[in-house]
């Protein structure tokens, strides 16, 4: 009987980034927009030995490299830099992130073009971005994406703390409508009211709702948790929602018939969701409404994910 490879059976999860997620590039980025294209490149060049410092999505990139440190190679997680600087003035970003020791060796930089086409060619699970525009074609072409929302009044991104005997563990966690699953229930409620819509969900029940884009990518973290011993798992995830009972129990179900575990489930009825996150202490939080980001940014990194209904005319 033929064993396969290592490579071939384990879990591989790949990542990629924009350069403005990953460091703070407000300085430069003003630049840019005030003096123009030629003010920022000799900017970039004149600076490219000054260290950028962390973005809101550093904690989150060194946490996931980690992670083949942590598995011991039996898993492997890739992130890719995505950036429209060109070559030139990427140098910088590089330089960057080999003093702050990231494991990133590959890298795009499209001189100005937008570079979410090679999320897709790469095989990314997730793509982030500063760029709105970047993160809906990126969406579109089928790759979870997610734009990351400001630090409130320039704060510097928090390492976010373990609990005990979890040091160094990555908590993901993730709304449901939009993001992990379609936004057909979402359609009822914005069409009809909440009444309708719980009344809608509690008679499809048992009827699994259809993945959405986040699945893969919550697909592939349940694969690598599976490799650890119960209760060690160095990732954690949650689904925190505004649904509430009735409508929890198509949930359950619908992650229950895709073989996904999910850690914590929290069907907050409505409720703001930010201060759960921060007792989560959430590495990144994906909502696909806007609110809800700008509320949950101001204790974790938050994402807006650009999809369904609730973003159908932005």
């Amino acid at each position: 009987m033929t064993t396969l490879p290592v490579e071939a059976v384990r879990p591989t999860l790949v990542v990629a980034t924009s350069s403005r997620a990953l460091f703070d590039l407000d300085e430069s980025h003003r630049v840019f927009e005030e003096e123009g294209v030629d003010a920022y490149h000799a900017y970039q060049i004149a600076h490219e030995e000054d260290v950028l410092e962390p973005g809101v999505a550093f904690s989150l990139v060194r946490k996931l490299l980690n992670l083949n440190e942590v598995f011991d190679g039996r898993v492997k997680v890739e992130v890719v830099l995505l950036s429209r600087n060109s070559a030139d003035t990427g140098l910088r970003v590089f330089n960057s992130i080999e003093h702050h020791g990231l494991d990133i060796t590959r890298a795009a930089f499209t001189g100005g073009r937008s570079p979410f086409e090679y999320a897709s060619v790469l095989g990314a699970h997730l793509f982030l971005s500063a760029e709105p525009n970047d993160v809906a074609r990126a969406l579109e072409a089928g790759v979870a994406a997610a734009t990351i929302a400001p630090l409130p009044a320039k704060e510097k991104p928090l390492e976010q703390g373990a609990g005990e005997g979890d040091f160094e563990q990555l908590r993901i966690a993730f709304d449901g409508d939009a993001v992990l699953f379609s936004d057909e229930a979402e359609q009822v409620y914005r069409r009809e009211g909440l009444e309708a819509f719980e009344a809608s969900e509690k008679a499809a029940a048992r009827k699994p709702l259809e993945a959405g884009p986040f699945r893969r990518f919550l697909e592939v973290l349940h694969q690598m948790q599976s490799l650890a011993d119960t209760g060690t798992s160095p990732i954690r995830t949650a689904l925190v929602t505004a649904r509430g009972a009735p409508a929890h129990e198509r949930v359950i179900r619908t992650l229950r018939a895709w073989g996904i575990r999910i850690d914590e489930a929290l069907f907050l009825g409505g409720m703001d969701k930010s201060a759960f996150l921060k007792a989560f202490k959430a590495d990144i939080f994906f909502d696909d409404q806007t609110h809800h980001v700008t509320s949950a940014s101001q204790f974790v990194p938050a994402g807006h994910v650009p999809h369904g209904v609730a973003n159908r005319n932005r």
